[in-house]
C-alpha cells in the first residue's frame, strides 16, 4: 500500500513539472525572439550629445536607459552629435563616421545652430530634408522607428541676456514649422519638446551651469517622450 502511495505521489509530482515546462515553453512561444539587442541612432548637435552633462543624463542614454528598465534590451545608443554642429556639418559628420547601415530606431534634432549663426531658412529647408531621408534610410524606411524632435527655444535663458530674446523665439518657431512639415510629409514621430525649454526662465534647474544648455532633468522630460514611442513601436 506505501509502495502505491509513494509510487502514484510521484508520478503526479512529474505529471505536474511536465505541464509547468508545458505552460512556460507556450507563454515563451507567444513572444517573439528576439536574436540581438536593439539598436539606436541619434543624430544631432549639442543637445542630442549633452553639452555641459555627463554622458548618462544627456537623453539618447537617458532613453536607452528607460527602456532597459522596463526589460528591453537595448545597445548603447550610437550618438553622432557636436556641440555648434549645422545641417551641413552634421551632414559632415554623418559621412565621416563609420555607421551601420541600418538602426532599429533613429533620432533627429537639428537647426538651432542656423538660426544661431543666422543663416537662411531656405538653406534649413534643404538640408534638413536630405538629412531626414537619411535618417529614415538609417531607420530601414520605415517612418515608425524615425522621430523627429523640436529645437529648445533658448531665448529665457540667461545666456539670451542683452539679446533680441523676441526675435530668437520667433526665428525658432519658424525653423520649427519647417522641421515638423518636413516630418509630417515623411509621416515620422515628431515630438514637441520646445515648449517645455521655455520654461527655463522660472526654473533654473531645468539649465545647465551654462545658463544655455538643458539639466539632465530636462533631458529626462525628452528621453520620456522618445521612450514612449519606441516602446510603443515594440
Amino acid at each position: 500500500m506505501r509502495e502505491s502511495l509513494i509510487k502514484k505521489a510521484s508520478s503526479s509530482f512529474v505529471a505536474s513539472i511536465a505541464i509547468l515546462f508545458l505552460l512556460i515553453f507556450i507563454v515563451a512561444m507567444k513572444r517573439p525572439l528576439q536574436k540581438k539587442a536593439y539598436t539606436y541612432l541619434a543624430l544631432g548637435d549639442s543637445y542630442t550629445i549633452g553639452e555641459k552633462v555627463s554622458p548618462e543624463e544627456n537623453f539618447p542614454n537617458q532613453v536607452v536607459s528607460i527602456l532597459r528598465k522596463k526589460e528591453y534590451d537595448f545597445a548603447t545608443p550610437r550618438i553622432v552629435a557636436k556641440t555648434g554642429w549645422t545641417t551641413d556639418e552634421l551632414q559632415s559628420g554623418i559621412n565621416e563616421s563609420k555607421l551601420e547601415a541600418r538602426y532599429d530606431f533613429v533620432s533627429l534634432l537639428i537647426g538651432v545652430n542656423n538660426q544661431y549663426r543666422g543663416r537662411e531658412v531656405s538653406g534649413y529647408i534643404q538640408e534638413f530634408e536630405l538629412l531626414l531621408k537619411q535618417a529614415l534610410k538609417f531607420a530601414g524606411n520605415n517612418p515608425k522607428r524615425l522621430i523627429v524632435v523640436s529645437i529648445p527655444d533658448w531665448s529665457s535663458t540667461p545666456f539670451a541676456e542683452g539679446k533680441d530674446r523676441q526675435k530668437i523665439a520667433l526665428q525658432i518657431d519658424e525653423y520649427n514649422k519647417i522641421n515638423k512639415q518636413v516630418a509630417t510629409k515623411y509621416r515620422v514621430h515628431y515630438i514637441n519638446i520646445t515648449r517645455g525649454t521655455m520654461q527655463a526662465a522660472d526654473s533654473l534647474e531645468l539649465l545647465a551651469e551654462d545658463g544655455l544648455h538643458p539639466s539632465g532633468k530636462e533631458y529626462k522630460k525628452w528621453a520620456v517622450a522618445v521612450a514612449r514611442i519606441i516602446k510603443s513601436e515594440l
